[in-house]
């Protein structure tokens, strides 16, 4: 009797939290102030200290790439063999999820080259000197040594020096050698993911700063640089907001029309989790209701369980955008042109690095990180550039994921033939509560 009491008790909601203890309200609280004493005290604001504040955090995140990108490759490539076991449905995901995250990733450089958000930035002219001396280096350089270089003289030194390559090279055949295993690869994959899940720990414990990191990159940015600097990153904003609405309307658009429904249907139908999304910005608060509202869509159960927890480590749309568009972003900034074969290791290492990067605050700094030195490291310290303006790209990274996961599920289960097409149309038409329990049982 008290164990059914205990059960059938109301849980009582979190209590909210002070509007000045909430980070996303810190942090912008630091950019406003920022901006304030970068424009009106230029001196102050480029004294080293305040621009240590910037740099030290981009150290404090730089201290925990080489694990984060070691765990998240290792644990993706690891639980293919999860989704393999269950068949033509398994393959199938992975085979959208992998196309899909293409374009995304194609149409944030193609937008980037465009727009060319960052030129004009500020920083070209200080960089001339340094380009010009890459050039030659590059031009000396052959590409027997940059193959060279990929592999590790050691594993442990490949994490010590922070060679970001040499550890994505290592990760992979790590994540090979484990997905090998089979069931005997099973108490491995769960050490990596709870090392996974406490580095990530480690990175919420590092946003706490965030504001204070903020605070200094906004003040440099804006003293060294000038008020005009604020269009750059504004530019930036706009231009990845379109870049995923033309992701979502378009891409996700035509897809969703050859499998014969409305993106813009699709998207009413989720508005509620939406809205939860852009509450937290973190695409896996709405998870739970999302697979809900996909299996009264007319999703088999069997395809909900599957696509969608593995889309959220495969299928990060929003996340590619951002750091294709960021990365050319701040090359741009700095005054570095980068090569077409610098662009195509951008696809590369932005497919893997963005793998398990959704759900966690921060994540995405992470692979951009990582992205930015395995590119060009000279380009990681432009992070703090962006550093500012973060926040406001975390909620449109997490809302093209959420789309992009769920308008997958429905064309998998469709590929598979496990869609109920009269729930789709009865539900995308007809707007019927998914939480209407008897409407539910009446369309069964």
């Amino acid at each position: 009797m008290t164990t059914t009491t205990m059960a059938e008790a109301p849980i009582a909601p979190p209590a909210a939290k002070p509007w000045y203890k909430v980070l996303y309200i810190q942090v912008l609280i630091a950019i406003v102030l920022g901006a304030i004493v970068g424009w009106l005290w230029p001196q102050l604001a480029t004294n080293e200290w305040i621009k240590a504040l910037g740099d030290g955090f981009i150290k404090l995140i730089k201290m925990v790439i080489a694990p984060i990108i070691f765990c998240t490759v290792v644990s993706g490539i690891a639980h293919i063999q999860d989704a393999k076991k269950v068949g033509r449905i398994g393959v199938k995901a992975l085979v959208y999820f992998e196309v899909v995250s293409t374009f995304a990733l194609v149409i944030g450089l193609i937008i980037g080259n465009l727009v060319k958000p960052g030129a004009g930035f500020g920083g070209g002219a200080a960089n001339e000197a340094a380009v010009a001396n890459y050039a030659k280096q590059a031009a000396g350089q052959k590409s027997v040594d940059f193959v060279l270089h990929i592999i590790p003289d050691t594993v442990v030194g490949a994490f010590a020096q922070g060679e970001i390559l040499q550890v994505l090279l290592f990760s992979v055949l790590f994540g090979f050698a484990v997905m090998s295993l089979g069931e005997r690869g099973h108490t491995i994959r769960s050490f990596i993911d709870d090392a996974a899940h406490a580095v990530f720990g480690v990175i919420s414990i590092v946003m706490r700063a965030a504001p204070i990191g903020a605070f200094g990159a906004m003040a440099y940015t804006i003293g060294k640089f000038g008020t005009g600097a604020i269009l750059n990153l504004v530019g930036l904003i706009a231009t990845f907001y379109v870049t995923a609405a033309l992701f979502v309307f378009v891409v996700l658009g035509t897809i969703a029309r050859l499998a014969g429904f409305s993106i813009f249907k699709f998207l009413a139908y989720i508005k509620d989790e939406l809205l939860i999304v852009l509450g937290t910005s973190s695409s896996e608060s709405a998870l739970p209701s999302l697979m809900e509202k996909l299996e009264r869509l007319g999703c088999s159960k069997s395809v909900v369980g599957l696509v969608v927890p593995t889309g959220y480590s495969f299928n990060l749309d929003g996340t590619n955008i951002y750091m294709t568009l960021a990365t050319l972003f701040i090359a741009q900034a700095l005054g570095y042109d980068l090569s077409f074969s610098q662009q195509a290791t951008i696809l590369v290492v932005a497919m893997l690095t963005s793998k398990g990067a959704s759900g966690i605050t921060g994540a995405g700094f992470i692979t951009l990180a990582a992205t930015l030195a395995v590119v060009d490291p000279r380009l990681v310290p432009g992070m703090a550039i962006v550093l500012g303006i973060d926040k406001f790209m975390s909620e449109c990274r997490a809302l093209t994921n959420l789309c992009g996961n769920g308008v997958a599920c429905v064309i998998v289960a469709w590929w598979e033939g496990e869609l109920d097409r009269d729930k789709l149309n009865a539900n995308l038409s007809k707007q019927i509560d998914p939480t209407d329990m008897e409407t539910a049982i009446t369309t069964d």
